[in-house]
């Protein structure tokens, strides 16, 4: 869920001039993985399965009057729990973005801003301008990518739910409710519906992003108090667990420090993209600062932006900031920092890896960094290698600029394909040598480059785009196409 906001999103890609247009939603043909489940509004129940023949969960909404009986048959079901088949689980953050053009962004002042949102909420705008978001676009970008992706969270049982839940269904993504105990809540009741998040743009183009989650001080389902077991089973059954900032406006931080812990109890790991709540967290209550603590230190994956990265180290430069939130950590592998147009970066204790961004002509950034997520996400369980990851996400965020909105508009895999096969990356790499210049020769650094240049940094490991870029197609296409792909790129 987004806080109000007026500047758009860091993305990895130049815009090589362009300016931005209207985000109202388009419907692009979207590579799609059906998975089925059935839903009643009546009974809170829903089951998901996966048409790859893995069966993702099947769900019920119960009361806690659940006997013993079945609770040891739920705790055998997930010891039996083995192999991880599913690539990604996301954790929260389901909401569904209403998307509107409007003469001037939302006042500033907390109580006029409450009866803004208020006076838009008033009655249902047009379905039209509906759109899945928050970690729906991480979780379609996945699922459009090729990966199992289920998404953990909480829908209510009105029609934004019930239009969020077809949306995931037509996508491809398994849904696993998180709610357990209907006890604690009225499932009629405020506290029970779909987050809606408001995203207003004004004639310049510019963002604002506002919710319920903006006006109270506790979560938006601080009713939800613990993980069910069929969440467990989907956490452990998931190789990756993706968790972001915006998680904490929806559930208490001893809940996201529970899964977060699960995951790692069970071999899961984790990916943390703070997002601008990060530096909203690290001054927060004790018990926010602690959760952030928390992921700061068990996560596997930590993805952030140059802003974000100095925000929670207080380091302007984003390899020095990476490297601290290595050595803070006992066990994350892996810092990406997102540089806007200039590209992205992974750090890890040993190495630099560096990828410029790709020009495109940039429609809306919404959604951009989610969807790079999914791809950084994709290189990780395919152990590929990090230059190529980074190369890969930054194509995946630059295919989501080019359209407008996010959800089912984020990046398809022909669109990536296609900016991989044009290789128009931005021409940076004088940025990149005095960047890189300043650090230590016990570290193994690589630079993606349009074309090798002669004398360049003795210990720089510049790799040509026509050397990395086979490689990656060769995971998104089938064989028998290869060789197509090696004449377009002039290989032989």
């Amino acid at each position: 869920m987004h806080h109000f906001a007026v500047s758009p999103p860091k993305s990895p890609f130049s815009s090589n001039g362009c300016s931005q247009f209207s985000l109202f939603p388009q419907n692009p043909d979207p590579v799609r993985f059906h998975s089925f489940y059935t839903y009643s509004s009546k009974t809170h129940k829903f089951s998901v399965f996966n048409c790859k023949g893995i069966e993702v969960s099947v769900l019920n909404h119960r009361s806690n009057s659940t006997n013993s009986g079945n609770g040891s048959l739920r705790s055998e079901r997930l010891k039996s729990v083995g192999a991880k088949d599913i690539d990604i689980a996301t954790l929260g953050n389901l909401c569904v973005d209403i998307v509107l053009n409007v003469p001037q962004l939302p006042p500033t002042s907390f109580q006029e801003r409450k009866a803004y949102m208020e006076q838009l909420s008033s009655s249902p705008p047009d379905k039209r301008y509906w759109e899945a978001g928050g970690m729906c676009n991480t979780a379609i970008a996945a699922a459009r990518l090729g990966l199992h992706c289920v998404a953990i969270g909480h829908v209510g049982n009105e029609i934004y739910g019930k239009f969020l839940l077809d949306v995931l269904h037509e996508e491809g993504v398994g849904m696993v409710g998180i709610s357990e105990d209907l006890d604690a809540v009225d499932s009629h009741s405020v506290a029970y519906e779909t987050l809606l998040c408001w995203v207003l743009v004004d004639p310049l183009q510019r963002h604002g992003f506002c919710s319920r989650a903006d006006f109270s001080k506790e979560p938006a389902f601080s009713w939800i108090n613990s993980l069910t077991e069929e969440v467990k089973v989907a956490i452990k059954r998931s190789k990756v667990l993706f968790v972001n900032g915006y998680g904490f406006d929806e559930f208490s931080p001893s809940l996201l420090v529970s899964a977060l812990k699960y995951a790692v109890e069970v071999g899961t790991s984790v990916f943390f993209d703070p997002g601008p709540r990060g530096k909203s967290l690290s001054t927060g209550t004790p018990e926010e600062q602690m959760a952030l603590s928390e992921f700061l230190k068990m996560s596997d994956v930590l993805l952030l932006t140059s802003d974000e990265a100095e925000a929670l180290t207080g380091i302007g430069n984003p390899i020095l900031a990476g490297q601290e939130l290595l050595k803070r950590s006992s066990r994350t592998k892996w810092v990406t920092v997102k540089m806007g147009c200039k590209g992205s970066i992974l750090i890890t204790l040993s190495s630099i890896s560096c990828a410029p961004a790709f020009k495109v002509k940039i429609i809306d950034t919404v959604g951009c960094g989610d969807s790079y997520v999914a791809a950084v996400v994709f290189g990780f369980v395919h152990k590929m290698p990090m230059v190529h990851t980074l190369a890969f996400a930054n194509a995946v965020g630059a295919a989501t600029a080019m359209g407008c909105g996010a959800g089912r508009n984020v990046a398809t895999l022909d669109r990536v394909k296609e900016l991989i096969l044009a290789g128009d990356l931005n021409e940076a790499d004088e940025f990149w040598k005095e960047f890189l210049n300043d650090f230590s020769d016990d570290q193994e650094i690589t630079l993606l480059s349009r074309m090798l240049v002669n004398g360049g940094m003795v210990r720089l490991n510049q790799l040509s785009l026509h050397n990395v870029f086979p490689e990656l197609l060769s995971k998104l296409t089938p064989s028998e196409v290869e060789g197509v792909l090696h004449s377009r790129l002039g290989l032989h």
